[in-house]
């Protein structure tokens, strides 16, 4: 199976194969807050998680969605300049969930209900930085590249280095 491993100093996300060989390379943007696994907190939680869900095959690039569900609208810089507050979750959602008990998963650093996605987002917002309120962006034609090779259940390991 394929695992993803995510490098939040690099803002890289990198796809390995079963054999460990890196078949992709993403840029990506990561918490403004760096890293944490708190709740409430807006960071990027580390250690050992796996996609839970896979949101979201076959939308459109630049579909909006809210609370996992695609909202009918597309992205446009108009909608954005009419909705200037939302965080932007677009084409394709992989929702993770901690893999490590006290740390990632159940309690007050439960990664999945922290709603923390890899996810698109508008192509103007700056990848290789960190930016989001806790997940990792992508760009829309990154997301859908990573959605396609990846299943529910694979492997991800987010690292401060």
């Amino acid at each position: 199976m394929n695992h993803i491993r995510i490098h939040l100093f690099d803002q890289v996300l990198s796809l390995h194969s079963a054999s460990g060989q890196e078949i992709a390379r993403y840029r990506v943007s990561t918490a403004a807050k760096g890293a944490g696994q708190q709740m409430g907190s807006h960071c990027t939680p580390l250690g050992s998680h796996r996609i839970r869900a896979r949101i979201g095959r076959g939308a459109a690039l630049n579909t909006v969605f809210v609370g996992r569900r695609p909202t009918g609208e597309i992205w446009t810089e108009e909608l954005s300049r009419t909705y200037p507050a939302r965080d932007w979750i677009l084409t394709r959602i992989l929702w993770l969930c901690g893999n490590e008990p006290g740390f990632n998963r159940l309690g007050q650093v439960d990664t999945m209900r922290r709603y923390v996605y890899i996810h698109g987002t508008p192509d103007s917002v700056p990848m290789g930085i960190p930016g989001s309120i806790g997940c990792v962006r992508m760009r829309n034609r990154d997301i859908v590249d990573l959605y396609d090779r990846v299943d529910a259940g694979t492997p991800v390991q987010i690292e401060a280095r």
